[in-house]
């Protein structure tokens, strides 16, 4: 029965993922977005804990220490930005740096995150909902300055003026017209 209810939210959650990002014009993301859900190394462990209130990878977290849901996931999709974590060749930097993302996948890590409070919040769902998220976030030293200023401003936009009008801004200032956000 775990198995059928994840695959529902799952499924749920990628139809509202690709209905975004139709809405902008980035079809081939809109289709392809998260299928490694589908893979034995994400389904079965999301399956074995779901919970239906939120994210299975972080009960896994809870029981384990770590996710390897997340971690098979997180490699294999460029709209997260944990996928953009390089090595720093500065000697002085070190370690690990994050890399600014592109931005068609900005605009899918901002689908991917109006349709996670969709699908968790249900009815209770407002336009708020991902900015408030994501200001609560932790971890923000792992993500690229520019990267975090563009999906703040589209969050906030979203907060402020509402899926059809930040859509559309998306779809023609920022993909079609190859606007840059800074």
């Amino acid at each position: 029965m775990k198995a059928w209810q994840h695959f529902k939210t799952v499924t749920y959650h990628k139809y509202l993922v690709m209905k975004g990002c139709f809405a902008v014009g980035l079809y081939w993301q809109g289709i392809v977005h998260d299928l490694s859900k589908y893979a034995p190394a994400e389904f079965l462990v999301g399956a074995r804990f779901y919970q239906g209130n939120r994210s299975p990878n972080n009960a896994e977290r809870e029981a384990k220490g770590y996710s390897s849901s997340w971690l098979h996931h997180k490699g294999r999709n460029k709209h997260h930005y944990e996928y953009w974590i390089d090595y720093s060749m500065k000697e002085i930097e070190g370690g690990m740096q994050p890399a600014p993302m592109p931005v068609r996948y900005v605009v899918e890590m901002f689908m991917d995150r109006i349709a996670a409070s969709k699908v968790y919040n249900k009815e209770h769902y407002t336009d708020s909902d991902p900015l408030q998220y994501f200001r609560r976030g932790k971890n923000v030293n792992l993500i690229h300055p520019k990267t975090y200023r563009q999906l703040e401003i589209l969050l906030t936009m979203l907060a402020e003026h509402g899926e059809a009008y930040t859509f559309s801004y998306i779809r023609n200032r920022i993909l079609k017209k190859h606007f840059i956000l800074r």
